[in-house]
């Protein structure tokens, strides 16, 4: 694995003057498990860098371009060599708009800073575009994070993507006993930092305890703060080696900052070393200790009061002091492995160990529930019952019964809640599989955000209309959403739709021993000879006015050439469709079935009828340029070849009743066995899972 770090334009990675960010990107870098994969890379300007592991990036300056933007093309100029796995850079997401185009590395962001106070994190479209094209985002506090968050929509607050790593160091056994009377300040000597209100605080402890002395560790050339005492020490800029030696021998440590401190590297390297610490009550502040006296009101007076308070106490100075050391935790141990963990999660999301016996399903498909059980024996339902027969945990979403109860005045298709819905159960629910059936209100928009924030989620279709000729729109909605599934599956065979160039395999329409109950050929006095029901759509559930259906003309041609015989035509002739039980019933009172599919004959194609024709044990009519011949034999089921051969096999399996029903019945046994829901259910999971295993078709 490779590993890139890129340092913010002018950070040095030197330890004669390093800013936090590269002191905790040294320190946990040394320890980390990749620490041989890493790369760092920055425009340092001191000689002595932290260690062999960087790269400076030279760049010709131009007047044109800004020194900043010259940096990261330089970047990028390198990565391109390098095709670094992992890429994290820090504290600039302004940066990120570059990057984009190294599609293959994963991104990580880092923040130091208040994310709302950054070019490129400021707007609420800057922190959602930072979402959906990060891997992950780390904060150095929860309250950066707050601050990030802050008027995100919903489906933004809660991604996976955003992790606090706080920054860290390795604590020093401390001998108390060697603990001097110094009350330090460290950092920049300017009003933001609150070093006025330092010194305001600390000038009259030190005309009260003569025994006290002070140091003040810092610069600032732009503002001039000054304050004289004898026994106050203003030793400058110091490197940082330099100041944990001089927290290690003072006894309270004051950080009094005005501004909101995202997380405050002064008061953590302070409580390692066993300081008394002092701390305002601003950002992230309070995050980076265990112990100490947290100052609500931010002036020279609280402060001043605070630092009395320890003074006079001794047994609470040292209480504070020895606890800040005990309770310590944030070591560079503690950060670096959380590093690592993100870091071999992101490289190895697709090897993740998934128990594949005992899935979290997500299945998103159209139950039907508002059509008050008129539609119940539908395949959503057949291909929802195979996966709980096979012990998986499965939560459904009926997509389109929830766009009906979502709709708005302001929302007026429900398509929007339909999809931040989906997007909060994915978060809550956490599913290994995501298996669409016809969810076409599911966004494209929607599964990139599933597939950014949870890559390791597998994500299928099945889908089960014609999709060529007139049906070719069917088409575009299969594979409008293609890109973002593993796996996809239909009911016809994918060469003779040219959809072999996908992940897609063909699935018989299954039966379900709990839907697909009946054995028609044990009724022995049906009173109708041949069934067959067809509509102009199930959602519209009756005769479309006007409309004809071409298979309309062979139903008639076997009317007129079979006087004889009784008919159980629905859906033609000013006959209305029926439905659930009512379908059921007139199958039942029925000898023989034709399944007849709209449009002509597509190999492996036909409606999920077929199912309930065969799997409720009728003998059933289908024409042999199907090729489901493949799948049942002709003592399954029977095949014809044209018009004239139909009308003959037609009245063959009316004259031969035992003939027609050991027909009926070992259809019947082959469909529950080699197709049922549990084995379709398992072929889906298989395939997209990658598992190989043999199935009958």
């Amino acid at each position: 694995m490779k590993i890139s770090i890129l340092l913010p334009y002018k950070e040095n990675f030197s330890p004669s003057y390093a800013g936090a960010v590269s002191i905790f990107i040294n320190d946990t870098m040394k320890i980390s498990k990749f620490k041989k994969n890493i790369v760092v890379y920055g425009n340092t300007s001191e000689k002595k860098k932290f260690n062999k592991n960087y790269i400076n990036l030279n760049y010709n300056k131009s007047f044109i371009k800004s020194s900043s933007k010259s940096y990261i093309l330089e970047f990028l100029k390198k990565e391109k060599e390098i095709n670094s796995d992992i890429i994290e850079f820090h504290n600039r997401p302004s940066y990120l708009k570059y990057l984009t185009s190294l599609k293959y590395a994963k991104k990580v962001l880092y923040f130091h800073n208040d994310p709302l106070e950054m070019n490129g994190s400021k707007l609420v479209a800057d922190r959602i575009y930072l979402i959906e094209n990060l891997d992950k985002i780390i904060f150095n506090s929860e309250w950066s994070k707050s601050r990030f968050i802050k008027n995100l929509p919903n489906e933004h607050l809660y991604s996976n993507k955003l992790q606090i790593i706080k920054q860290s160091i390795d604590p020093k056994k401390i001998n108390f006993k060697y603990k001097k009377k110094i009350v330090t300040f460290v950092g920049k000597l300017n009003s933001a930092k609150g070093y006025d209100i330092f010194g305001n605080a600390i000038i009259p402890v030190l005309n009260k305890f003569n025994d006290w002395s002070a140091i003040v560790i810092g610069d600032e050339p732009r503002e001039k703060i000054v304050f004289n005492h004898p026994r106050l020490k203003i030793l400058g800029f110091q490197n940082h080696k330099n100041v944990l030696k001089n927290l290690e021998k003072t006894s309270i440590a004051v950080v009094c900052s005005r501004w909101n401190e995202p997380f405050g590297r002064t008061s953590l390297e302070a409580a390692s070393r066993g300081c008394g610490v002092i701390i305002s009550d601003r950002g992230g502040l309070k995050e980076t200790i265990t112990d100490g006296i947290v100052v609500k009101k931010i002036n020279a007076q609280e402060f001043s009061k605070n630092i009395k308070k320890l003074i006079l106490n001794s047994k609470l100075l040292f209480n504070y002091q020895k606890n800040s050391v005990k309770n310590f935790y944030l070591t560079n141990k503690f950060a670096s492995e959380k590093i690592d963990n993100y870091r071999t999660q992101l490289i190895n999301i697709n090897k993740i160990s998934i128990n594949l016996s005992k899935l979290k399903i997500l299945h998103i498909t159209n139950l039907n529930e508002k059509h008050n059980g008129r539609l119940f024996y539908n395949t959503g339902r057949r291909i929802n019952n195979g996966l709980i027969k096979l012990n998986h945990k499965v939560l459904t979403l009926s997509d389109r019964d929830l766009l009906t109860n979502y709709k708005t005045i302001r929302d007026v298709t429900g398509s929007k809640k339909l999809n931040s819905t989906f997007i909060e159960t994915v978060k809550n629910f956490k599913p290994n599989l995501i298996l669409l059936g016809h969810a076409d209100s599911i966004k494209s928009e929607s599964l990139e955000i599933i597939k950014k924030d949870y890559p390791q989620i597998k994500i299928s279709q099945w889908f089960l209309d014609r999709m060529d000729t007139k049906w070719r729109n069917n088409k575009i909605r299969f594979l409008d959403k293609i890109q973002f599934m593993d796996y996809s599956f239909c009911t016809t065979d994918p060469k003779a739709l040219n959809l072999d160039k996908y992940n897609v395999s063909f699935i018989p329409n299954p039966v379900d021993e709990s839907l697909d109950d009946m054995k028609v050929y044990e009724n022995n006095s049906a009173e109708f000879d041949l069934f067959f029901a067809m509509s102009h759509g199930v959602h519209r559930g009756v005769l479309k006015k006007g409309k004809f259906d071409e298979r309309e003309n062979l139903i008639n041609y076997l009317i007129k050439k079979n006087p004889h015989l009784k008919f159980n035509i629905f859906g033609m002739n000013n006959i209305q469709p029926i439905w659930g039980d009512e379908f059921k019933r007139n199958l039942f009172n029925s000898k023989i079935a034709l399944n007849l599919s709209q449009g002509k004959p597509l190999k492996y194609y036909s409606s999920d009828r077929i199912a309930q024709l065969m799997g409720n044990g009728i003998a059933t009519l289908i024409d042999k340029k199907t090729k489901l011949n493949k799948l049942f034999s002709d003592k399954e089921a029977v095949f014809y070849k044209s018009n004239k051969d139909l009308n003959n096999k037609l009245n063959l399996m009316i004259k031969n009743n035992k003939l027609r029903n050991n027909l009926a019945k070992k259809g019947r046994i082959k469909y529950h066995k080699k197709y049922n829901s549990t084995v379709i259910a398992d072929y889906i999971i298989s395939k997209t899972f990658g598992i190989n295993k043999n199935f009958y078709w």
